[in-house]
């Protein structure tokens, strides 16, 4: 019997970087969304079967856009209209969620990851707050890193944010504002036709404190269908220089949603 190549060698000698945050009472969201609530209901000793095995059990309160997740097409509208010149509303079911476009629709990503690094480029641990990166900027770090970016990949982009994970009114920019693309950077990576692109941030774009609008947001996801990925944590790509890779994440099939909380894995061979 001749072995599988792909169960041993190549696997073995493959290296699997963990892009997902963990999920905790505390974490830093968004404040447009619900928070994060884990409590243990049943516990060891409440519950004993004759034979003497027990269990325990939590109770879980996600929204669609926990931690690092995945934004889905109808996430987004543009002045009322969603991706597809449809009206918003005609996806809704009043409190049911969406009846298209939901998260549930995506199908398992399994792509060409690139990871392009903003602070490395600039030569700085991090972004200021409210920094944007524009296109111009993307084409001149991709070039500097010596990758292309091709239709149909995953495109994350670096801003050292998330160095900030621990001090949650910090990390959300209450005071600074956040780094990110801006909707130059947005166009940039759409005329790529990627197929989805994601950073390390709550919001993914440029925000300056106070900005509430969502410009890169309409570009991706409204106009071209592309989704976003937020809160993904890309310090050990940066810190090895891996700069492409096997990217593979796949949301909860949550029917309705306009998200869902994801474990993107970067997956680099020997």
């Amino acid at each position: 019997m001749h072995e599988d190549p792909l169960t041993h060698a190549a696997l073995e000698k493959s290296r699997v970087y963990d892009l997902g945050q963990p999920l905790f009472p505390g974490m830093p969201m968004s404040a447009f969304h619900p928070p994060y609530i884990f409590t243990l209901m049943v516990r060891h000793g409440d519950v004993v079967l004759p034979d003497g095995c027990g269990a325990s059990n939590e109770l879980i309160v996600i929204n669609g856009h926990t931690g690092t997740h995945l934004d889905a097409i109808g996430h987004v509208a543009e002045n009322g209209i969603v991706h597809g010149e449809r009206p918003a509303r005609e996806l809704q079911q009043g409190r049911r969620g969406l009846k298209e476009l939901g998260v549930e629709t995506v199908a398992p990503i399994v792509a060409r990851g690139v990871m392009l690094d903003v602070p490395g480029f600039r030569g700085v641990p991090r972004l200021p707050g409210g920094s944007p990166v524009t296109g111009v900027e993307l084409a001149a770090i991709a070039e500097h890193q010596e990758v292309d970016v091709r239709a149909g990949d995953v495109v994350l982009i670096r801003t050292g944010w998330i160095q900030l994970w621990d001090d949650p009114p910090a990390y959300r920019g209450d005071t600074t504002g956040e780094p990110g693309p801006d909707a130059s950077a947005a166009e940039w990576l759409a005329a790529r036709r990627v197929r989805a692109c994601g950073s390390d941030t709550i919001a993914f774009e440029a925000r300056a404190v106070g900005q509430s609008a969502l410009a890169a947001h309409a570009v991706l996801i409204a106009r071209h269908g592309i989704h976003i990925l937020e809160m993904v944590n890309l310090e050990e790509l940066a810190r090895d220089r891996i700069y492409r890779f096997l990217f593979v994440a796949s949301p909860l099939k949550l029917v309705g949603a306009t998200g869902s909380p994801v474990r993107p894995l970067a997956i680099v061979g020997s």
